[in-house]
């Protein structure tokens, strides 16, 4: 059971609410400002609400539940991803949806986490935050804001329009466990390459319904936060040495998301494949993600990655980094058996993969 508990936002509108939205407000960007010194750091979220006042027009009825302190996203732990499903389970019955205000630096990893965490969602869970504070006068955090809250309160035939865990950023509507941040410096931060985008926000909501989850609205939605961190990313570069592969696979991890080139790519080495056979005999799981963007990971498609199935390295084939991890810290924790590992982390559980 969460620890904490939600406060009414008291906004003056005529008429009945359209819907009962909870913000979850953890820090990021979007609520920050510039302190003495000239750096952003996390500010309360009524802070956030001082510079939106149309948020009457909205005729929702809204309720905050905000991280103590706020927290620099850079700074999300595994407790904190359990603490927001813990929240979202706890409120599951009070509301129509929920919107997590959050730094962009981890969204896709926090927003891939809560996919495997939340099992049966079948109400809407919004990531968003900003480039800029909500405070300078050209912030997308307005805009990010209010289009997280119109989604998660969009319902048809009295059933919510999307049932998923989902980042909204720059009018788009993206698959949380296939978002991936791509830009720093411009306000379209995010994409999802393998996956179409869910809706797009222009004059209206357009929604790509062919892509949406579909759950059942009678399952009961619970929660499973299980992770175990004891996971490392090797990321391929020309030159990587045998003593750098070593001190990574050392005798304390239980996983690796191998970061191999192009379509599953690895050098064909003895010293190499040597390594990883010679881990995976000693029980650590290993899965092969694309650094690409985009595409996917063909195991044998080039000579270079024919020997990875032998030796028995998993093909995450179009899994996003992001989302790798969170899937590879749940399948350590909440299953004990290698083929039970292999078997989840070789099929989509979550949308996560093709």
């Amino acid at each position: 059971m969460s620890n904490y508990e939600a406060q009414k936002i008291r906004l003056a509108f005529d008429g009945a609410p359209k819907a009962a939205l909870l913000i979850i407000y953890t820090g990021g960007t979007l609520g920050m400002d510039y302190n003495d010194e000239g750096e952003l750091s996390p500010l309360d979220f009524d802070h956030v609400l001082s510079k939106l006042p149309i948020l009457k027009d909205l005729k929702l009825s809204l309720s905050v539940i905000s991280f103590d302190p706020p927290i620099d996203s850079s700074n999300i732990k595994i407790d904190q991803w359990g603490d927001l499903a813990r929240i979202i389970e706890h409120h599951y019955q009070d509301f129509h949806g929920f919107v997590i205000l959050h730094g962009t630096d981890t969204m896709a990893y926090s927003a891939s986490a809560l996919s495997f965490m939340l099992h049966n969602l079948n109400k809407p869970v919004i990531f968003t935050g900003a480039q800029l504070p909500i405070a300078s006068p050209r912030s997308d955090a307005r805009e990010n804001f209010i289009g997280a809250l119109e989604i998660a309160s969009d319902y048809k035939n009295g059933a919510p329009i999307v049932s998923e865990v989902c980042v909204f950023f720059n009018h788009l509507l993206i698959r949380g466990n296939r978002s991936k941040k791509v830009e720093s410096n411009h306000f379209d931060a995010f994409e999802s390459e393998n996956y179409p985008t869910l809706a797009e926000a222009g004059i209206s909501i357009d929604y790509n319904f062919n892509v949406l989850a579909l759950h059942d609205p009678n399952a009961r939605m619970t929660i499973n936060t299980q992770m175990d961190d004891s996971i490392v990313v090797l990321k391929l570069f020309p030159g990587i040495n045998k003593s750098t592969v070593g001190a990574l696979l050392n005798s304390s991890v239980k996983g690796v998301i191998l970061e191999s080139y192009g379509s599953g790519n690895v050098p064909d080495e003895p010293w190499f494949l040597n390594q990883l056979s010679e881990a995976i005999e000693n029980g650590v799981c290993i899965l092969n993600v694309s650094q690409c963007s985009g595409g996917k990971v063909v195991q044998g498609k080039y000579q270079t990655s024919g020997r990875l199935d032998q030796i028995g390295v998993l093909s995450g084939r179009d899994i996003t980094t992001e989302a790798a991890v969170a899937k590879l810290m749940y399948a350590l924790a909440n299953y004990q058996n290698k083929q039970e590992i292999k078997t989840f982390l070789s099929e989509s559980f979550s949308g996560e993969m093709a």
